[in-house]
């Protein structure tokens, strides 16, 4: 047994170290130990004298199930996992330096390589092109190129001729014919000529791309000349930005060329790279030649050398593919520059356009908003597509980064979107209010109308306000990835906890609502309630302002009015007696009085406000002293104070021409003695009647 189980054993400890030696990777040393061990034994030859070698015996069960089980790939798979998890392994960090330091070493030595290729393959590429054209029958590319530009032109100047001699109604129309009509016309008869023709392949492609780069470098050379003429860029800046724009245009052509014409991808880094440095150069001669104030040389030169900084560590973020840097770089200059520009430029289009309207007006406002949300919403909607497109971005890894980033962007267009819908609500309610104030003496429904919008325009405007605040709030929220039902949920829980403990504050706003929808008073009318009074200055979402006629204001909870006394509304019928004496000619007094009511009512100050002219009533009582005559008139509500005053010294001067004399009271002086009581009764009566006033208003 011993003997039989020693080649079993020997057998399945091999079998072990073999399996183990090919999970650590010491397959070749093991080959190399066996190597050594036959080189080291003598090669006999058998003699007929040995007897054979023992036949071995067959293997255990156990045995094939173990070196099966070794065969197995799940095995392998568990031993490698197992080996590396015991090696050491290097830091991430220290991995990705390397392996970045290895591939921009890689990346600049190849670079570096195809530099003197550069105007080889260029004029292979040009060499094809020109090849193609002439075995097709046309000519060059820079002749074909060149008379297709010279046909726009001449297409732009026959335009140019009809419009001198087109008449608009509209200067903006006309000016803005003037300055897009010629690049329309250009780019339609272009077009037009390109399409007609059955272009060579790389003819095709070469005119294609430097043709719509002309195009739209001409549209941005269009665009500039109203932003020049509004004020918003110096002659200085429009001409360098022009340039710039001319190189852009030309280098965006020519790098798209490289794979259609075959060039390295090598080459075409290259190009991109000589196009962009000169870009760069561009950017920082005007940077340092731009027109400034002399007398601050030195503060100039460091602005100068700070933006030239500045403008280098772009350059090497659009080197290194850090798009989303590089962007963010140029709209932290460009953005605010160009937002006040186009705000110029849109006042300027409005102003020509409707030249009756101030810079509050719901269309200024919508030309001046509307035209830098635009601007921002392009520049968000550009940074967004980079963001999307841009395979390079390295924190697009993190879903966390990648979602706020998202969600930040898009918080930005619809925080906009708020404001132009704040700002033009605001606006035209403010335009609508601005109507209301100017309606002061218009007819009585006219003036009811205004007064109305008046009192519920502000509290509409501050309604709209909150609305638009929430609304923005939860949704830039939910952008973030912020769960907003349990916000809302809880909101709705904590109105009800704070109703309950407010019951005073839902009162008054309760209070309010009802009487702004029984329309009890407006701003601009004279109001009693209780021991409040005064006019209506202003109104909150729970009380309203009172202005007392002396001066003093009340702040009044809807809560606390209760019934109110409206003293503006409509008509004011005003009625007041005058004493005369027993012997005095009524029908007389009566004629005079209507006279005076004709004169009221053809005064061109008084007579507007006189609904029905004063007239007399006739004997209203008999006194003691004399007699009560009762007069009356009837006018728009505010004005009867001041018309009562004039009516009291017309009827006074009248009567006095006219011997009419006022009642006055006569103490009797004899030998019956009077008691001090009727004297003291007859004086308090007096008094009261020449104290009676129906209004307090002046």
């Amino acid at each position: 047994m011993l003997v039989e189980g020693a080649p079993t054993r020997a057998i399945l400890f091999l079998s072990v170290r073999i399996h183990l030696a090919f999970s650590r990777g010491l397959i070749p040393f093991i080959f190399a130990l066996l190597f050594m061990a036959i080189a080291q034994q003598p090669c006999h030859a058998q003699s007929p004298e040995m007897p054979p070698a023992p036949q071995p015996a067959p293997l255990p069960a156990k045995v094939s199930e173990l070196l099966h089980l070794m065969n197995d790939p799940e095995l392998r798979q568990w031993l490698e996992k197992r080996q590396a998890a015991e090696q050491p392994t290097p830091a991430i960090a220290e991995t990705m330096i390397e392996s970045g330091e290895a591939k921009a070493r890689t990346r600049y030595q190849a670079l570096r390589s195809a530099i003197p290729t550069v105007p080889a393959q260029i004029a292979a590429a040009a060499s094809r092109v020109r090849e193609q054209a002439k075995n097709s029958g046309f000519a060059p590319a820079t002749v074909m190129f060149t008379a297709l530009v010279c046909v726009g032109f001449a297409a732009e100047w026959f335009f140019k001729k009809a419009v001198v001699k087109a008449r608009f109604g509209n200067p903006l129309v006309a000016y803005a014919v003037g300055e897009f009509g010629p690049w329309v016309t250009f780019m339609l008869v272009s077009s037009a000529i390109f399409l007609a023709i059955d272009w060579p392949p790389l003819l095709h492609v070469v005119i294609l791309f430097y043709l719509l780069a002309f195009i739209i470098a001409r549209l941005a050379f269009a665009v500039l000349k109203p932003l020049t003429d509004a004020g918003a860029l110096s002659a200085f800046g429009t001409r360098r930005i022009r340039l710039f724009i001319a190189v852009l245009a030309v280098a965006g052509a020519t790098t798209s060329l490289a794979r259609p014409l075959s060039i390295d991808r090598d080459v075409e880094t290259i190009m991109s790279y000589g196009f962009s440095i000169l870009l760069l150069l561009i950017a920082i001669e005007a940077v340092w030649r731009r027109p400034e104030n002399a007398s601050a040389a030195e503060q100039r030169t460091v602005v100068s050398v700070l933006y030239s900084l500045y403008m280098i560590c772009l350059w090497f973020f659009w080197a290194v593919n850090f798009l989303g840097l590089f962007w963010a770089g140029i709209y932290l200059i460009v953005l605010p520059r160009l937002l006040t520009a186009v705000g110029r430029t849109a006042e300027a289009f409005a102003k020509g356009r409707w030249p009756n309207d101030n810079k509050t007006s719901a269309r200024t406002v919508l030309a001046v908003r509307g035209a830098r949300a635009f601007v921002i919403v392009a520049a968000v909607a550009w940074v967004i597509f980079i963001w999307q497109y841009n395979p390079n971005i390295l924190v697009r890894e993190n879903p966390t980064i990648d979602a706020a980033v998202r969600g930040a962007l898009k918080s930005i267009v619809i925080l906009i979107f708020a404001d132009l819908c704040w700002q033009l609500s605001k606006a035209f309610i403010d335009a609508r209010m601005g109507d209301a104030d100017s309606v002061a003496s218009s007819p009585s429904a006219d003036v009811a109308r205004a007064g109305r919008l008046r009192t519920l325009l502000p509290i509409f405007r501050n309604a709209l306000a909150a609305v638009v605040i929430a609304a923005a709030v939860l949704t830039v929220l939910a952008e973030m990835g912020v769960q907003i039902g349990p916000l809302i949920a809880g909101a709705g829980i904590f109105g009800v906890a704070v109703g309950f403990g407010s019951q005073t504050l839902v009162k008054d706003i309760v209070s309010g609502i009802f009487y702004l929808m029984d329309d009890a008073f407006r701003v601009g009318e004279y109001i009693q309630s209780g021991n409040y009074m005064g006019t209506v200055e202003s109104f909150s979402l729970r009380s309203v302002r009172l202005r007392h006629h002396r001066g003093a204001v009340f702040t009044v909870p809807f809560g606390e009015l209760g019934a109110v006394q409206n003293m503006s509304r409509d008509w004011v019928a005003d009625k007041f007696l005058l004493r005369f004496p027993f012997n005095t000619d009524v029908a007389k007094a009566k004629r005079i009085i209507t006279q005076i009511g004709e004169q009221l009512k053809e005064d061109p100050e008084i007579g507007p406000q006189i609904l029905k002219t004063l007239e007399m009533k006739g004997v209203e009582q008999i006194g003691d002293f004399g007699v009560e005559l009762s007069f009356a008139f009837t006018a728009l509500p505010g004005r009867q104070t001041y018309i009562r005053r004039q009516a009291y010294t017309m009827i006074r001067d009248a009567f006095i021409e006219n011997g009419i004399d006022f009642a006055q009271p006569a103490a009797q002086a004899g030998g019956e003695d009077k008691s001090d009581a009727a004297a003291l009764t007859l004086q308090k009566k007096w008094g009261e009647q020449m104290a009676r006033s129906p209004s307090p208003r002046t």
